[in-house]
């Protein structure tokens, strides 16, 4: 269902995780799968690799399915408390360990740090539930919550919101989606939309801070 290359070869596991394809999948399989991506993807830092928000919307399609086996109440409840706990693994990876051994520990990914440390900087709480809808910035938003030790009360609540509009709420999405057609086609366009502004978002950072320190200099 979703495709593309790594550049790096990647874990069996993992690798089942970027190509998932819930269609040839049980039930059982399915809420492994779903729920684990959650959990990696909010949290941990392969997480941003992996094809969340598209895996979500087609597991509340299937859900929708005449004899379907999924429960949409589990799927959106599972979500919610993995992509919770992801965040929360993230915020005190951030606050315990600090920038540099995430930077160590990120690898190539580590040049999208300053991306979501701008992006937190920018928006403070809201970051944390606004950071779910975009591509690369969900994954380290928290860890970046973490270092710049935000009061964890404050992150939880925006953890638990932002948990709920993408994790449930992309999946009761997809499941409306099944039954009505406008709906399934505004959601494809908002995510072509998501990826398209995830892809030009690093190249206008990088022309802005090359063109602030022409400026400066």
């Amino acid at each position: 269902m979703v495709s593309g290359r790594v550049p790096w070869p990647v874990p069996d596991w993992l690798s089942a995780l970027l190509h998932p394809d819930l269609a040839t999948l049980s039930a059982t399989g399915v809420y492994v799968v779903l729920f684990t991506l959650v959990f990696v993807e909010s949290g941990l830092l392969v997480g941003f690799l992996l094809p969340g928000d598209t895996v979500l919307f087609a597991a509340g399609l299937l859900a929708a399915r005449e004899g379907s086996s999924l429960s949409l109440p589990l799927l959106a409840r599972g979500a919610a408390v993995c992509a919770v706990a992801g965040d929360a693994v993230g915020y005190w990876t951030g606050r315990r360990l600090g920038r540099p051994w995430v930077e160590r520990r990120a690898g190539r990914a580590a040049r999208h740090l300053p991306q979501a440390e701008a992006f937190y900087q920018r928006w403070g709480l809201s970051a944390v539930v606004i950071a779910r809808f975009i591509p690369w910035v969900r994954t380290f938003t928290p860890i970046v919550a973490g270092t710049a030790r935000m009061p964890y009360p404050r992150f939880l609540v925006a953890n638990v919101v932002g948990a709920l509009l993408w994790g449930s709420g992309l999946i009761v999405l997809g499941y409306v989606a099944h039954s009505v057609p406008w709906v399934r086609y505004a959601a494809y366009t908002v995510a072509g939309v998501s990826v398209l502004a995830s892809l030009l978002g690093p190249v206008v950072a990088r022309r802005r801070a090359r063109t602030k320190r022409g400026v400066r200099s």
